[in-house]
């Protein structure tokens, strides 16, 4: 009997296959037959899984952009529930350092997301996702400046709009120091800054 393969399976091997590439290479690398090379597969396969070139790297990125909203929209679910009767602080700044390179896993992640988003400026076809990326981590963690303020966790007169712009300025800032500077930007200092961040926030 012929081998039956999961296409969607498949689909995201071959995802695999480009950000392993990419960390390596480069994305300007990951072309159709070396990532087919990368899978083990012939290049015909992968055509038959994907159109050409743009479509695969559309699909890469969103393969990212789903490994890592999945692990971030845990941490959100637990903090902003009603029921929810956690240690609210703590529970922020989990959920904040998942935007963080705080382990081999994330790195490799910020790796990759860089990656992605700065081939984004030349590369049309993922200009879409960028922004998608962009706008919905502003729009989580203003929902959760916003819930902690109706908490009564900020200063009343926390500008929510500013606050939210500033905040994503910082944890993006910090991923990417962290990518470039590993050996400056460690762990221990990105969380010491997110903590003096989130205390200006507070009053203290």
């Amino acid at each position: 009997m012929p081998k039956i393969v999961d296409p969607e399976a498949r689909r995201r091997a071959v995802a695999e296959a480009v950000f392993r590439v990419a960390a390596r290479d480069g994305l300007e690398n990951a072309s159709l037959r070396n990532v087919a090379e990368e899978a083990g597969l012939a290049i015909g396969s992968v055509r038959h899984y994907f159109r050409d070139h743009a479509e695969l790297m559309i699909f890469a990125m969103d393969e990212l952009a789903r490994r890592i909203g999945e692990r971030i929209r845990t941490h959100a679910e637990r903090l902003l529930s009603p029921a929810s009767t956690i240690d609210r602080r703590a529970a922020t700044e989990e959920l904040l350092e998942e935007f963080l390179p705080l382990d081999a896993a994330r790195r490799e992640e910020a790796v990759l997301l860089l990656t992605f988003t700065t081939a984004a400026r030349t590369q049309h076809e993922l200009r879409p996702r960028a922004s998608k990326l962009d706008e919905d981590s502003r729009a989580l963690i203003t929902r959760v400046l916003g819930e902690a303020q109706r908490m009564g966790s900020l200063l009343q007169d926390t500008d929510i709009t500013l606050e939210s712009l500033r905040l994503t300025a910082l944890l993006d800032g910090l991923l990417v120091q962290a990518v470039l500077q590993p050996d400056r930007t460690t762990p221990e200092v990105m969380r010491q800054v997110l903590q003096r961040h989130l205390d200006t926030l507070t009053g203290g």
